[in-house]
């Protein structure tokens, strides 16, 4: 949770003790930080500035991540105003004082503290909130358990037996890992079927000459000898990820030709043990649930040292799990990759207008718009909320959209001398409708089991209660097509409070002093302007800025027909 700059100071609450550790509560995938590799290429997990090439493989291992992350932030003093060690108890919406007032807890020293602001953003992500397994006993073991989001970084898993609940992208990162530790033995208990994607630019790698997804320490010192070498690769990398969109799409040849490839890769890299391959394959669509390339994993299911159990867990005993068939799976530890509770609200109570919980506003489905707003919420913006997420291109460039956004909003706050900002309800609900019309003809509403589903309850025609299964966990759309959407915010789709002119001493609870005689029943919204002055001209420095190279349009007009300018190909001109 956080403030933000200039409001008039910001403040990032985080539970972790840095930047990098995780915590129940932090902000970021690096939560996930034991064995797990990048699940996409790691240059789609980066921002699109400050770039690194110094990657050891195209998926890049979680401390290569971490370690990109905490130096960008380094590098914009983001530590300035990110407080450890705090956890958020509480957020309440004052309408009168239009300001949200925030208890934190400072592990530090025990205590409770307050802090207020004008603007809150939820920045925690859709994936932090563990969901451990309902299985009975699960309790009762007597060894070492965790989950894949709460790794004990100090437990050598050497010569130990290990059980692993689970068959998502956490467990198909981590099995191949620990399959490889001297003297492990491995009981994957896997009960939901997926799909195991070919790795993302398998063929671009081929065409670069690299024989496997490492990078060799030669073409990285080329890439760091030659910046413009590294840019063309990355260059192709997201052209790639942006361009297999169609596959999510029902029907399109992409999609039918890409399920056929699926299945012949799964069949060749399971053919030393084809039994896997019958009880793995899905019915459903591939990307229907996360897709994960999971490079080494099918092959670490064929290893000698890996037991696949397809049976359910009945049971957790002291000595280990007792599936379906009677037969229990002795362990010492136990690894829980059984994900998050997504598109929920934050597990602490969040108190908008009327006093209204975002838990009780959000008890029927998760609804917002454009998936960074909610109604009756002012001045509140989420980050990788609802309908946030992606099933192909760069999840990160959305991430920057979004940002970009709540700074255009909050420097509107600012400049316009706005109280409050909230989404009007229509347009909340014209998103979700939106939604749940693109999603149709989506692979993501086959039948299967993700985390990008929610289960509500609904009336039918009769009056029957129905229930449905509505997306809440992706944007409706691409990649590019989110970038452009979130491009130039519809102020238009908001509702707003005014702040009176400081000068006005009579303005209280937004009622003006008499203007010829009679009093203003509400604020003059074009107050912002001033007194006709330009703090410029007020300090007497860069009076004719607008001529200063910097500040000029970097998209010139090319003669003689400026709408030919080759630069609208890439990006249409947008207000």
């Amino acid at each position: 949770m956080s403030a933000f700059p200039n409001l008039p100071e910001s403040v990032v609450h985080a539970a972790n003790s840095n930047l990098s550790e995780s915590k129940p509560n932090g902000a970021t995938k690096v939560e996930e930080n034991g064995v797990e590799d990048a699940a996409v290429p790691n240059v789609l997990a980066q921002n699109a500035e400050p770039q690194t090439s110094a990657w050891s493989s195209l998926y890049a291992p979680s401390h290569e991540i971490r370690t990109y992350l905490d130096r960008v932030a380094r590098k914009y003093s983001v530590d300035r105003f990110t407080k450890f060690r705090h956890e958020i108890v509480s957020c309440v919406y004052d309408e009168d004082e239009g300001k949200w007032h925030v208890r934190v807890k400072d592990h530090t020293t025990g205590l409770e503290i307050e802090d207020v602001s004008d603007v809150l953003i939820s920045a925690r992500g859709n994936l932090n909130n563990i969901s451990w397994p309902n299985i009975q006993g699960l309790r009762d073991f007597k060894g070492e358990i965790m989950h894949s989001a709460q790794w004990n970084q100090s437990y050598d898993f050497t010569n130990k037996r290990i059980g692993i609940i689970g068959s998502g992208s956490s467990a198909i990162q981590i099995i191949p890992n620990l399959q490889r530790v001297p003297g492990s033995k491995l009981t994957c208990f896997i009960r939901s079927r997926t799909w195991i994607s070919p790795p993302f630019a398998e063929s671009l790698f081929k065409d670069l000459g690299l024989s496997d997804f490492n990078i060799p320490p030669s073409r990285t010192q080329q890439f760091l000898d030659d910046p413009s070498n590294y840019h063309a690769f990355r260059m192709l990398v997201e052209e790639d990820g942006n361009n297999i969109h169609g596959v999510t799409i029902k029907g399109t040849p992409i999609q039918l030709e890409g399920q056929k490839l699926f299945e012949q890769g799964m069949r060749e890299r399971l053919a030393p043990k084809p039994e896997i391959y019958d009880k793995l394959i899905p019915s459903f669509s591939p990307g229907c649930r996360r897709l994960t390339p999971g490079p080494g994993f099918l092959e670490a299911l064929c290893q000698d040292n890996v037991t696949f159990a397809a049976d359910d867990i009945t049971r957790i005993e002291p000595e280990g799990v007792r599936t379906a068939d009677g037969q229990l799976h002795e362990i010492d530890v136990l690894v829980c990759a059984t994900g998050f509770h997504v598109s929920a609200p934050p597990p602490f109570p969040v108190s908008g207008l009327g006093g209204k919980t975002l838990r009780e506003h959000w008890s029927k489905r998760a609804s917002t718009y454009l998936s960074l707003a909610t109604d009756a919420f002012p001045n509140h913006f989420i980050m990788l909320g609802p309908n946030a997420a992606i099933g192909s291109g760069s999840l990160t460039m959305m991430i920057e959209s979004v940002g970009d956004y709540i700074v255009k909003c909050v420097r509107k706050l600012q400049k316009e001398n706005v109280k409050s900002i909230s989404i009007k309800p229509e347009r909340v609900e014209d998103f979700v409708e939106y939604a749940d019309q693109y999603f149709e003809k989506t692979v993501f509403k086959d039948e299967c089991r993700s985390w990008y589903k929610t289960a509500i309850e609904e009336v039918n025609e009769k009056g029957d209660k129905v229930s449905r299964n509505v997306i809440t966990g992706l944007w409706p759309g691409s990649t590019l097509h989110c970038i452009e959407a979130l491009r130039s915010p519809r102020w238009e789709d908001y509702d707003y409070e005014y702040l009176p002119e400081q000068d006005d001493e009579g303005a209280e609870n937004g009622t003006l002093a008499p203007v010829n005689g009679a009093k203003k029943r509400r604020v003059n919204a074009m107050g912002w302007l001033g007194n006709g002055w330009s703090q410029n001209q007020l300090d007497q420095r860069h009076m004719a800025w607008y001529l200063e190279p910097r500040f000029l349009d970097p998209v010139r007009p090319s003669t003689p027909r400026p709408e030919e300018n080759p630069e609208f190909a890439a990006r249409a001109f947008s207000h």
